[in-house]
C-alpha cells in the first residue's frame, strides 16, 4: 500500500524577521511523540489496576503522559503567533481556516466514539442531548454539568481548550505586540503563579468532581497558551537562547519520577503541591524543546526528528489524538483485556500501529481533503485584511500552513 504524503502544510515559519520560509519538519515531528504519551498514559491506566493491558515496568512513568496535551497548547500560542502575518489576512479568514482545520476529522471522529463508548461498549457512560450538542460544537468544557464530564469523543475536552485558544488569538496578538518582551515573560509566568493559586485551593476545597472540572476549563490554560506566544515573540525579536534539546530532554527526564511517584491521590501536603505545578512545569520544558529545536532549524541543522517517516507521524497526529482511546476501547468491548504483563509491551505497539492505521485513513480521506475543499471555498471578503485607506493590498497570503 502507498504511503500518503503529508501535505504541505507541515509546520512552516515565514514570519521571523530575516529567516526567510523555514519548515520546521522538528516541530511536526514531536507532535507524535506528545500525542503517543497520551496514549501510552490511557493504555496503561490511571491507577495500579486499570489499563487493557497494563505493562507494569512503564507504570508509573506513563502517567505523565496525561500532560502530553500542555505541549500542544504551547505549541499553538508559538505557532500562531509566530506564522501570524499582521495585516495580509483578515480575521474572518484566520477563523475560517481554523474551522476547516479542526472540525471536519473531529466530527468524522465522534460517530465511532459515540458508538463505542454509549452503544456498543459495556461501561456504565450515559449522556444527553446538551452534552453530546457541546461535544460537537466543542464547548464541552466551558459548563459544568455535562454527562459524563467528557461527553463526545473524550480526548476532545482538549479540543475545546484549544477553540477559546483560537478565539482569542489575534485580540491577543495586538496586545502582545505593544508589550516589551521582558513584560510578555513576566505575563506568562503571573498567570503560572495564578494557575498554581487556583489549583491548590481547588484541591483543598472543592470535591474531586468540581475540581476536575475547574482545571478542565479553557481559560486556565491561557498562561500556557501565553508562554508560547511570549517566547515565539522573543524569537521573532531576535532573542536566542543557545541550548542543546538534549539538556532539556535530559532535566525533563529527571523530573518524571518527582511527578510519577505523587500523581495519585489522595494527595499529602506534598503531592498537592507537585500535582498544582505539574502543568507550568511541563509548559516550561516544552517552550524550551520548542526554541531549541526552532533555533537548530533556523541555523540549518537537521537531525532525528527530520526522519521523514517521523514527519509523517506528526502530519497524523491529530488524527491519532481523535482516534487512538477509540482504539482502546474497542479492546475492552472485544474481551481483549489483558492481565498485567511486561510482555504486553507488544500488545501495546500493536494498538499503536493499528491506531496509527485508522489515523492515516482518517488524515487521507477527512481531514487533508475536506480542509483544501473548504480552503479553496474561502468567500473572496475572507481573502486578505481590509487595507488602510490609501495603501493598496500586497496579494492574498499563502494558504494557512499552521499544523
Amino acid at each position: 500500500m502507498q504511503t500518503s504524503r503529508p501535505s504541505r502544510r507541515l509546520v512552516r515559519f515565514t514570519g521571523g524577521p530575516n529567516s526567510g520560509a523555514v519548515r520546521l519538519d522538528a516541530l511536526t515531528s514531536l507532535r507524535f511523540f506528545a500525542a503517543f504519551a497520551v496514549f501510552m498514559h490511557h493504555f496503561n491506566g490511571f491507577d495500579r489496576h486499570g489499563g487493557v493491558a497494563r505493562v507494569p515496568l512503564l507504570y508509573p512513568w506513563t502517567l505523565i503522559g496525561a500532560h502530553g496535551v500542555t505541549f500542544f497548547f504551547v505549541l499553538s500560542g508559538f505557532l500562531l503567533t509566530w506564522s501570524w502575518r499582521p495585516g495580509r489576512q483578515s480575521l474572518g479568514g484566520y477563523y475560517w481556516r481554523r474551522a476547516g482545520r479542526i472540525w471536519p476529522a473531529h466530527l468524522v471522529a465522534t460517530i465511532p466514539a459515540m458508538l463505542l463508548f454509549y452503544k456498543i461498549g459495556w461501561g456504565t457512560d450515559h449522556t444527553n442531548l446538551w452534552s453530546t450538542v457541546s461535544s460537537l460544537f466543542l464547548v464541552q468544557s466551558w459548563f459544568p454539568g455535562v454527562n459524563p464530564s467528557l461527553p463526545g469523543n473524550p480526548v476532545t475536552w482538549t479540543l475545546s481548550v484549544e477553540l477559546l485558544f483560537y478565539l482569542l488569538f489575534p485580540f491577543a496578538y495586538r496586545l502582545f505586540e505593544r508589550l516589551r518582551t521582558r513584560t510578555l515573560m513576566l505575563v506568562a509566568f503571573g498567570g503560572f503563579v495564578a494557575m498554581w493559586l487556583l489549583d491548590v485551593w481547588a484541591l483543598y476545597t472543592l470535591r474531586p468532581s468540581m475540581e476536575s472540572w475547574l482545571m478542565r476549563t479553557p481559560v486556565v490554560y491561557l498562561p500556557e497558551f501565553a508562554l508560547g506566544m511570549a517566547f515565539a515573540f522573543a524569537l521573532r525579536r531576535g532573542w536566542r537562547m543557545r541550548l542543546h534539546p538534549a539538556v532539556v530532554l535530559v532535566l525533563f527526564a529527571a523530573y518524571i519520577p518527582v511527578y510519577d511517584l505523587h500523581a495519585v491521590g489522595p494527595y499529602g501536603r506534598y503531592g498537592i503541591q507537585v500535582e498544582a505545578t505539574v502543568r507550568q512545569t511541563v509548559a516550561v520544558f516544552s517552550v524550551l524543546l520548542i526554541c531549541a529545536f526552532v533555533q537548530r532549524e533556523l541555523d540549518g541543522r537537521k537531525g532525528l526528528l527530520h526522519w521523514r517517516p517521523l514527519v509523517l507521524l506528526g502530519a497524523w497526529s491529530y488524527c491519532f489524538y481523535l482516534v487512538h482511546q477509540q482504539v482502546i476501547q474497542a479492546m475492552y468491548d472485544l474481551h481483549l483485556w489483558q492481565p498485567a504483563s511486561n510482555g504486553n509491551v507488544w500488545i501495546m505497539l500493536v494498538t499503536a500501529a493499528i491506531g496509527t492505521f485508522c489515523a492515516w485513513l482518517l488524515y487521507t480521506l477527512v481531514e487533508e481533503p475536506v480542509r483544501k475543499w473548504w480552503s479553496a471555498r474561502m468567500p473572496g471578503s475572507l481573502e486578505v485584511a481590509p487595507a488602510p485607506r490609501g495603501v493598496p493590498h500586497q496579494g492574498a497570503p499563502a494558504r494557512d500552513r499552521v499544523s
